[in-house]
């Protein structure tokens, strides 16, 4: 169970606004009181902040923003202490256009880091060298007059993409690595780690059918929507790159590696990148979408299931990228059963997890208005899209102005209404999202095949999601009301004890017919050996329905 901290809205301890390592360090009790196995922590490095942190100038250094490398080791050693693995950040395809790398590459052509970039001619008539556009919107290409070139920025134009396909640059990349793992990190968390290499021969990408541009969190006033990337990234060249990574990794015992993939198959890039030679484990956006019903669920599951057979996967419904997982999949009046039962059910899959800092508290996304917006990908977009603001604002510690975060005032505004959810107010009250988080990570340990249990699907009416979690020690029938009404669904399935104490709004089995509560959960004991689960049949009971009075 992996614990995300976005550092600029965890804890301030200076007054500045923004949070820091210190804050980071006085609230690890709190972290640890969670049961959680390790925190990812943010980009904290060097960096003009153009994109907060994942725009970095100095990989080496800690950005005085945030506290000094003494800091760190101190967070690194209180962590440890508590019992807590150290994930931290890692974006290697680009840098800063202020890193000193970036500095000297764009002076001249024949320097030594002329060829640390991708840079390229443009056409005969003075445009960009092809089609490819930039995932924050407008072509990826940004001129030089020094060089007379245009280099690559798949992101903003301040974040220039580094020439993988230099083995310089690999091996810069690695050594900056190392000082890390050398520093004592648990391991690495590897943003958009699909696009270090770029297509060699600079292929245009074939366009998009207008029907198909809306999906992969694209809408289609962004026009990096409107063509197939095929060739700006998850080129092959980065497998033999992922294996040097691995096996730097691998000489220290323990470290693991989690790559954040989004391909135009990411499930499959995902099972590609996932394996004993390359990452530990990979997460995609495929349950970071507005979609949210039990077949969607199912079916991303399933398709990584079938093609991830030796790699180990790790899910996340939200992060510091996407609107909140209550309000995006739940609306504006989503209550806490819905917030309790998302937290039991991601942590239900096979694999291991992230939860978002204000997860476990069920915060609703914040409503920014314009003139407070720090997101350049939401200014270039709104109103149609708000950015990623609403779910970075700084996380609520209590009631008070500015919930505890900060004594003076916050880079972001704080919610009114996640100062109702702040940690105080839900410390105590055994009812809250806070403690049934804290009750089912808990639980969760005591279950084994929860732990490393296969996973294998039901024939559900929705909004029901049923499955089965066996390993040789247990077998754990489990299922989830999508809904907030009642539901009642037939399973031919036998139980030989229901579980209780997991936290979540418990349902029933009865004569072979499950009863939900609103957004409710159910956790059995199987009657089944592992082969007989594979097999279970489903009453053919039609939708499912609230129950009757009779």
């Amino acid at each position: 169970m992996i614990y995300q901290i976005y550092p600029r809205s965890f804890m301030d301890t200076d007054g500045d606004g923004v949070g820091d390592l210190p804050g980071i360090i006085e609230r690890l009790g709190y972290v640890a009181s969670l049961g959680v196995d390790a925190v990812w922590i943010s980009p904290f490095f060097r960096s003009p902040m153009a994109d907060f942190g994942y725009d970095i100038a100095d990989y080496r250094d800690v950005d005085p923003l945030f506290g000094t490398l003494d800091d760190f080791d101190r967070l690194l050693a209180r962590a440890h202490a508590l019992g807590i693995r150290v994930m931290i950040d890692q974006v290697l395809s680009h840098t800063s256009d202020q890193h000193a790398w970036f500095r000297e590459s764009r002076q001249s052509r024949d320097n030594p880091k002329a060829d640390w970039y991708v840079w390229a001619d443009p056409k005969p008539d003075g445009t960009p060298p092809n089609n490819w556009m930039s995932l924050f919107g407008g072509v990826a290409w940004r001129w030089e007059p020094r060089r007379e070139q245009y280099y690559l920025h798949n992101f903003l134009a301040s974040q220039p993409d580094l020439n993988f396909h230099n083995p310089e640059v690999q091996a810069a990349t690695l050594d900056n690595v190392k000082f890390w793992l050398d520093r004592g990190v648990d391991g690495l968390r590897l943003d958009a780690i699909n696009f270090c290499f770029h297509d060699r021969q600079l292929r245009d990408n074939p366009p998009k059918p207008v029907e198909l541009r809306a999906g992969r969190g694209f809408s289609t006033d962004n026009p990096y929507a409107y063509q197939y990337h095929h060739h700006n990234n998850t080129q092959p060249e980065n497998l033999p790159f992922l294996e040097a990574l691995r096996a730097l990794l691998d000489r220290y015992p323990g470290a693991t590696t989690l790559g954040e993939i989004s391909s135009e198959d990411s499930l499959a890039t995902t099972a590609e990148y996932v394996t004993p030679r390359r990452l530990h484990m990979g997460y995609s956006f495929e349950l970071l979408t507005d979609e949210f019903s039990a077949a969607y669920i199912r079916g991303t599951v399933e398709r990584l299931e079938a093609a991830m057979t030796e790699g180990w996967p790790c899910w996340a419904i939200s992060n510091h990228d996407v609107q909140r997982a209550v309000t995006r999949w739940g609306g504006a009046d989503a209550g806490p059963g819905l917030a309790k039962m998302l937290v039991a059910l991601v942590c239900s899959l096979r694999g291991s997890v992230c939860l978002y800092q204000g997860e476990e508290l069920g915060l609703p996304e914040a409503e920014v208005p314009f003139e407070s917006l720090r997101d350049p990908y939401g200014i270039a977009f709104w109103p149609n899209f708000k950015g990623r603001d609403g779910c970075r604002t700084p996380m609520p510690w209590d009631g008070g102005e500015h919930g505890g975060f900060t004594s003076g005032t916050p880079w972001l505004p704080v919610a009114d209404a996640h100062r109702m959810h702040s940690v105080d107010a839900q410390f105590t009250d055994p009812d809250s999202v806070l403690n049934a988080t804290r009750t089912f990570l808990q639980w969760r340990r005591s279950q084994p095949a929860l732990q490393e249990g296969d996973i294998f699907f039901l024939e559900t009416p929705e909004p029901v999601l049923a499955f089965v979690r066996a390993c040789t020690q247990q077998r754990l029938l489990i299922a989830f009301n999508l809904s907030d009404s009642p539901v009642e669904a037939g399973l031919s399935v036998d139980v030989s004890r229901t579980l209780e104490g997991h936290g979540v709004q418990a349902g029933g089995l009865a004569d072979r017919r499950l009863s939900l509560p609103p957004h409710g959960a159910y956790f059995g004991e199987l009657v089944q050996d592992v082969a007989s689960v594979q097999r279970v049949d489903v009453d053919r009971v039609g939708d499912a329905r609230a129950p009757t009075s009779a």
